[in-house]
């Protein structure tokens, strides 16, 4: 997933923009498509199995009634703030603060999920060297990107997107070889589940656990909503979505079965990619060192991007008063650099270090499984929102309706996995300090100022 800038609570009114609704989609399918699909899926099949074909696709109804109803707003009202503006706009000062916090402690731990990510994977090529250590190489590598300034960034942004969306169609394409036997292998393929007990070998519960994982791996589709701003005719941003998770439904679903087909549920694991696990038993030396080498750029430049993110995001909310006005400085003289911002994101990046150094063996469940839950929250912040903007029609309060329905079920589902519950715990701690804090300013600051600022 890569992240881009939401403007807090402001209000200014999005320019035209130069966009098409085919570049918006394409720019989606790049966006989206991250190590939470090519590894957190890993963990989905783990849970429960083949059935994570399914968890995908429920969490695509999910995702496009959650955008769906992002680009309405955006059409009817386009503003910059996005989803924080919408907040601010249906419920005051509180949910728009809210909104904006919770955005930055998501990326926040994206950062950490896509950091350990990256350590994971490069611990295939080095397996006795600890997790941190990695951890604390690429966390540097990633501040000195951002040091060095965006422009050189924003060049390469878009080659990193094609090479996540190639190394999928990659393993398509070979997986389809294999299995037609142009590619010669020992394997003996499980094949397609001819049962229900096949298809949810640890039965509903480990189902309803991995549905937290099959929408983390759609998590970046409300910066999308941001992105709609840029649209030439804004009306077209739900078109765009629409085309964008069909293509992403695709990809991932085709991708998944081939991988689940492919190998058996006990050989998954969240150590190694799944299409890496599907093709093990190839005489394809080149393909795991080629597809992780893959991962690991694709991986990198969504935590650089996050990192760009987070420090951006910082200033803002400093500039609207969401946050001490420390945050907003810059130096002048080094590219007009947010050196506080960026600090505040160093230390969130060295608490995954630190973590990835106490927890080595769990560490990735627990920060994914906390980072796609405060995302969830975001996109019930978006669905409630909606509710009271726009005028909803029986059919869009019911389409609103299951839409909650399903986040919840994300949720909670990760109450009853033992292995990933402690992520909700994570979550819980984050969410409950930004509605302490909230608490302290509307009796302190915004009650003093009149109230909302939209």
């Amino acid at each position: 997933m890569d992240f881009f800038l939401p403007s807090g609570n402001s209000s200014k009114k999005s320019e035209s923009g130069d966009l098409k609704w085919w570049q918006l989609s394409l720019i989606g399918v790049g966006c989206t498509i991250g190590t939470g699909f090519f590894l957190g899926s890993a963990i989905g099949i783990k849970i429960t199995g083949p059935s994570i074909v399914f968890s995908f696709m429920l969490a695509a109804l999910g995702t496009y009634i959650v955008y769906n109803l992002l680009a309405k707003m955006t059409a009817e009202d386009p503003q910059e703030g996005s989803f924080c503006y919408y907040a601010n706009k249906a419920y005051g000062k509180w949910a728009g603060f809210s909104c904006g916090w919770n955005y930055w402690c998501s990326n926040i731990l994206i950062m950490g999920s896509q950091l350990t990510a990256l350590s994971i994977l490069t611990r295939f090529w080095f397996p006795h060297v600890p997790l941190w250590v990695f951890a604390a190489g690429y966390a540097i590598l990633s501040i000195i990107v951002v040091l060095t300034g965006n422009k050189g960034f924003d060049k390469v942004e878009n080659l990193f997107a094609v090479i996540k969306t190639a190394a999928i169609i990659m393993f398509i394409i070979l997986a389809a070889a294999a299995l037609s036997g142009v590619i010669n292998g020992d394997a003996r393929h499980p094949g397609f589940p001819g049962s229900s007990g096949e298809w949810f070998p640890e039965g509903f519960k480990g189902f309803w656990s991995s549905l937290i994982y099959a929408f983390y791996a759609y998590g970046g589709i409300e910066v999308i909503g941001l992105m709609a701003t840029r649209l030439k005719k804004k009306e077209d941003a739900p078109k765009a979505g629409i085309i964008m998770l069909i293509v992403l439904v695709i990809i991932y679903v085709i991708s998944l079965g081939l991988a689940v087909y492919m190998a058996s549920h006990g050989a998954f694991n969240e150590k190694e990619s799944p299409f890496v696990t599907a093709m093990d038993k190839y005489n394809l030396a080149f393909f795991p060192h080629v597809f992780n080498a893959a991962i690991i750029i694709a991986g990198f430049s969504t935590m650089t991007a996050s990192l760009f993110g987070v420090t951006a995001l910082l200033v803002t909310l400093a500039d609207d008063g969401d946050a001490p006005a420390v945050f907003s400085k810059k130096i002048k003289k080094w590219k007009d650099l947010p050196l506080p911002s960026l600090g505040l994101a160093t230390a969130g990046l060295i608490a995954s270090i630190v973590t990835a150094l106490l927890l080595p063996g769990k560490i990735y469940e627990y920060i994914t499984t906390a980072a796609g839950i405060l995302i969830l929250f975001n996109w019930s912040f978006i669905i409630i929102s909606a509710l009271r903007i726009l005028e909803n029609k029986v059919f869009g309060k019911i389409m609103a309706a299951v839409g909650l329905l399903l986040i919840l079920a994300a949720v909670s589902g990760t109450l009853i996995e033992k292995s990933i519950r402690f992520g909700f715990f994570v979550s819980l701690i984050f969410v409950a300090l930004i509605a302490i804090v909230a608490l302290i300013m509307q009796k302190k600051v915004w009650k003093k100022e009149g109230g909302s600022s939209c």
